[in-house]
């Protein structure tokens, strides 16, 4: 595969008027030590980025609309030409401002939404009536005629949720659904006994396969399961027909599992490049190097595009190419991001993938 940056997400800040239980970046009202930086130096971030590539760019954080200077951030952005993005709780969103998403020309908005109901949605939040704004959030998109997609993060407290979470979704007019597999970062770590086991993951991967495969206008796609890419061959093998997938305009294309410093990276408030959002371990900051530079000569970036170098049951597996396994769940875990992929129930042959090339 050739490894262009193809999606960065930015941390435009670490503050966040939501507590969730999940929360990658521990993200608080008040980010001690993570200051936000200036527009000035957002517009050369953007600048650098540009020089090199023409990503799609998520504003994200921390929760972005806390920033006044967010659309100011993306309309630089989209003057650039690049495809610039919004990530948000919802719960800040108003008509006002709707009125600058789309006069900034941000190209897709993302909600999280975890539980169909108000009392499952808002204990993943930690917040009352965090599922209302979401709600309302939706109702002002649809509204305003502008494209959201849906993230929804899962742990054993809400795992019942996903098939209604995507009936829901379905009702609610988005452009995509996104199921997340919960990656113990941040405040993650917290919630380590809250996992999803192997077992039940490739349940839930499996009846998204099936789901998916029956579902022609919602885009669908598994986010931090990179399994899902071995399920579907084997799935597609075991039952005689081409698993057709289809892709979003503002996403990688979903051809692979793992694309963490390989499609992907993100930006953090104090401009560390990091492979994913759930793997915090920096790969160079983009305060003392060229964005190319790091992209390109990153010890960490091509450790992990090189999957011969993985080990384990991952590099013994012949989805390798397809699967790659989490890298930032294998860090979590073991603290090693070459290792297996902790959370895979499938075992391979047995055999070095690379020894039969």
């Amino acid at each position: 595969m050739d490894f262009e940056p193809k999606w960065i997400a930015w941390e435009i800040t670490r503050r966040c008027n939501l507590n969730c239980v999940h929360c990658r970046s521990s993200s608080s009202l008040e980010a001690t030590g993570h200051p936000d930086f200036s527009l000035d130096e957002a517009k050369r971030v953007l600048d650098d980025i540009k020089s090199y590539a023409s990503p799609v760019v998520v504003l994200s954080g921390g929760e972005p609309l806390l920033r006044p200077d967010v659309f100011d951030i993306a309309a630089y952005g989209t003057g650039l030409g690049l495809r610039m993005c919004l990530a948000t709780n919802g719960t800040l969103v108003t008509e006002e401002i709707c009125g600058k998403i789309k006069e900034a020309g941000i190209k897709m908005v993302s909600l999280s939404l975890d539980g169909s109901t108000a009392a499952v949605h808002d204990n993943f939040r930690n917040q009352p009536g965090a599922f209302d704004g979401t709600m309302n959030a939706i109702r002002l998109f649809n509204q305003h005629g502008i494209k959201f997609l849906v993230n929804s993060s899962f742990t054993q407290r809400n795992k019942e949720e996903a098939p209604k979470l995507y009936e829901l979704v379905k009702k609610l007019g988005a452009t995509a659904w996104y199921l997340f597999m919960i990656v113990p970062t941040g405040r993650g770590e917290e919630i380590m006994e809250e996992l999803i086991p192997a077992s039940e993951y490739e349940n839930i991967l499996n009846w998204h396969y099936d789901m998916e495969k029956e579902e022609h206008e919602l885009l669908v796609r598994p986010t931090c399961a990179p399994q899902y890419y071995r399920i579907v061959l084997q799935r597609a093998k075991e039952d005689g027909e081409k698993f057709k997938r289809r892709t979003l305009q503002f996403s990688t294309g979903g051809s692979k599992g793992c694309l963490a410093g390989q499609l992907i990276c993100l930006i953090d408030v104090d401009g560390n490049i990091l492979p994913c959002s759930y793997f915090p371990k920096a790969a160079g900051n983009i305060r003392e190097q060229r964005f190319q530079e790091i992209w390109e000569q990153s010890k960490l970036f091509l450790e992990l595009r090189d999957f011969k170098s993985y080990k384990d049951n991952c590099g013994r597996c012949e989805y390798v190419n397809v699967c790659g396994g989490c890298r930032a769940r294998a860090y979590a875990i073991s603290g090693d991001y070459l290792a297996q992929e902790p959370f895979c129930a499938y075992h391979s042959r047995g055999v070095d993938f690379y020894e039969r090339q």
